[in-house]
């Protein structure tokens, strides 16, 4: 799929979740395998913050004037709002299960973490990203990549 250039590093960002998400909803019982699964998804979660930051303020806030003529957009900006919050509540309630309790985190906690993470880069690759095609000035596309992270711009790139 083709992306706008101002785009394509926060997509670039996503491959490597699709492959750690995709590993993990087939995570198998064996304590190894739970604990190296955790251990990648949540690196990678905690790595991506500043691209969430930007999809929860930056792209939601520019978005936000068409929510109310476009059913499309509102409908994209309430799923980023209830998928974000769920990844952050299930990071959450496991993590603190797993520190405060001492729990050990399960192969169903895994898979789904592993399954919200999955679904919540496919939304953003088939429905969030292009409304953000679609909508937003090349001015408002550029800001985007300039707000993310040079260590995932392409040194090529010279936009």
């Amino acid at each position: 799929m083709k992306r706008a250039n101002q785009l394509q590093s926060l997509s670039r960002q996503h491959h490597l979740g699709l492959n750690l998400s995709r590993h993990a909803k087939e995570c198998t019982d064996e304590p190894a395998e739970i604990a190296k699964h955790w251990h990648y998804l949540m690196a990678y979660i905690k790595n991506m913050q500043a691209h969430f930051k930007i999809e929860d303020t930056l792209i939601a806030h520019v978005l936000e004037p068409y929510r109310a003529s476009h059913t499309e957009v509102a409908s994209v900006l309430n799923t980023l709002d209830v998928r974000h919050r769920q990844l952050y509540k299930l990071m959450d309630e496991t993590e603190r299960s797993h520190k405060f309790i001492n729990k050990e985190v399960t192969a169903a906690q895994v898979q789904a973490l592993g399954t919200l993470l999955y679904d919540l880069i496919r939304f953003e690759e088939r429905e969030l990203y292009p409304a953000v095609e679609k909508h937003l000035t090349e001015a408002e596309l550029n800001a985007i990549y300039e707000a993310s992270p040079d260590s995932i711009k392409r040194t090529d790139e010279l936009r």
